[in-house]
């Protein structure tokens, strides 16, 4: 069993994850805003059917994979590590946009819409860098089977990320409107959010390999 502890420090990982803007982030604060809450709801769906996916793929075998081949761990740590700061100068470099800056999109049918968010998560590297690189830190045979604890920590990440962007999907509009009206505070997002990037990614690149 994966001890308290260690559940929270995921739990706090994963809260940092979802609050990072990503393809997930804005392509439901643009939904939401553009065709309204109902469809951003339907979207968040097919997200979390997409996180379904992933969880699934590292639960089956990717997990035990780079746990038990430390040059593999490793490469994919780095490189976990490098996508995080490439993401960090893009909150941050000139020019960029944040995610709460409103973006036209078509209407769309409910089918699609779950379709749309399925794919934007299945197809996006933050979430697949988080699965194969983040969250094999948490794992230890010493807690029992690598397939349980890839399961229960999956569900948790879920939990969060729907939660929170659940939240985001129901006050897009209101959160659009209020940095519209105050664009000094979406340069502060955008290099908090560049901050708290490159936290992840130094703790990513220089965590200690956890016993097996």
């Amino acid at each position: 069993m994966i001890p308290l502890n260690e559940l929270a420090l995921f739990a706090g990982a994963a809260l940092l994850m979802v609050l990072t803007p990503g393809p997930n982030m804005i392509y439901l604060i643009s939904r939401s805003i553009a065709q309204g809450y109902k469809a951003g709801i339907i979207s968040l769906l097919g997200v979390i059917a997409g996180f379904l996916i992933h969880m699934f793929a590292a639960a089956v075998g990717l997990t035990a994979l780079f746990l038990a081949i430390p040059l593999a761990y490793e490469i994919l740590k780095w490189a976990g590590a490098l996508y995080l700061l490439w993401l960090a100068w893009q909150a941050v470099r000139p020019g960029a946009r944040s995610p709460f800056e409103a973006r036209n999109l078509p209407f769309d049918p409910p089918a699609k819409l779950f379709l749309m968010g399925f794919l934007t998560n299945v197809l996006n590297p933050k979430i697949a860098v988080f699965y194969l690189a983040i969250l094999p830190q948490f794992i230890s045979t010493q807690y029992g089977s690598v397939f349980s604890q890839s399961i229960v920590l999956g569900l948790l990440q879920i939990a969060i990320s729907f939660s929170i962007n659940l939240l985001i999907t129901l006050s897009a509009a209101g959160i659009a409107s209020w940095f519209s009206q105050n664009p000094t505070w979406l340069a502060i997002q955008r290099y908090f959010m560049g901050f708290v990037l490159v936290t992840l990614a130094a703790r990513l690149a220089f965590e200690q390999r956890r016993n097996t």
